[in-house]
């Protein structure tokens, strides 16, 4: 079976995107881990399936490298933004997103954060602004969900954290029923801060959207930095925008990489 796909990026975070709204595409984590091996498949960081949707202009599905499927993915929803040209609606097992293209980039209306232990999700109660918890150095950090399930660490120098070594042990922690993304961050400014993440399913990637509003979010809710925020990533940079009580807002570029064919995945 011949399959047709998009390959696109956010700042270096790339996927392929599979469109089909139009005619049903078998899809599963199996599949999509043969299409994100990067020696023998396509290679990305994601798989995107869009799909038809009956309350807004596509469904959007997302399974991370080693075939687990994902909530919610920001840099692949400005990708889809650019996919479905002018203002849309995607329909997420992380919630609904509002997107608008804009030239090079898209804005995405991520929805609103969820603080609550059992909405990250954690495996019991804790405080999530201030988690009692620490691995090695790493220590004080905040949870929330952003459509799907992040924490985040504030540390001094950012880049000097061994993230491809603890990043894996934090992500599979038992107090995380769901996994989690691992980000730690670096206040750099009055509304700027330098973010490294390592992705649940995925490892260490050259930008992570749903990290960077998750760090964003974090940073304001301890009065680190003001909004918007600058979140400076290995890839480049995005703009969060949140004020307590709203939803985050996510502005960067994205970009179509090329349309290509592959059969026997």
């Amino acid at each position: 079976m011949t399959l047709r796909f998009h390959k696109m990026h956010g700042l270096g975070n790339d996927f392929v995107v599979v469109d089909a709204r139009a005619a049903p595409v078998p899809m599963d984590g199996a599949r999509a881990a043969r299409l994100a091996d990067r020696r023998e498949g396509v290679g990305c960081d994601q798989v995107i399936l869009l799909d038809a949707s009956a309350t807004a202009d596509a469904t959007m599905r997302i399974w991370n490298a080693d075939g687990s499927e994902a909530e919610a993915c920001g840099n692949a929803s400005r990708c889809v933004a650019l996919l479905l040209g002018a203002a849309s609606t995607v329909e997420t097992r992380g919630g609904r997103l509002a997107l608008r293209a804009d030239g090079d980039g898209a804005t995405v209306d991520m929805g609103p954060p969820r603080f609550n232990w059992d909405a990250v999700p954690l495996a019991y109660p804790l405080d999530t602004a201030h988690l009692p918890v620490a691995w090695e150095d790493l220590a004080d950090p905040a949870a929330l969900s952003v459509g799907n399930p992040h924490i985040v660490f504030f540390v001094p120098d950012a880049d000097a954290v061994p993230l491809d070594r603890l990043g894996p042990l934090i992500e599979r922690d038992p107090l995380f029923p769901a996994r989690i993304n691992v980000g730690v961050a670096q206040v750099t400014g009055p509304a700027s801060l330098t973010l490294r993440v390592w992705e649940r399913g995925a490892g260490l990637t050259r930008a992570c959207g749903t990290g960077a509003c998750a760090a964003g979010v974090a940073a304001i809710r301890r009065g680190l930095v003001a909004s918007p925020v600058a979140v400076a990533l290995p890839g480049g940079t995005l703009r969060i925008d949140w004020a307590p009580g709203g939803t985050i807002r996510m502005s960067g570029p994205a970009a179509h990489v090329f349309t290509g064919e592959v059969e026997g995945i």
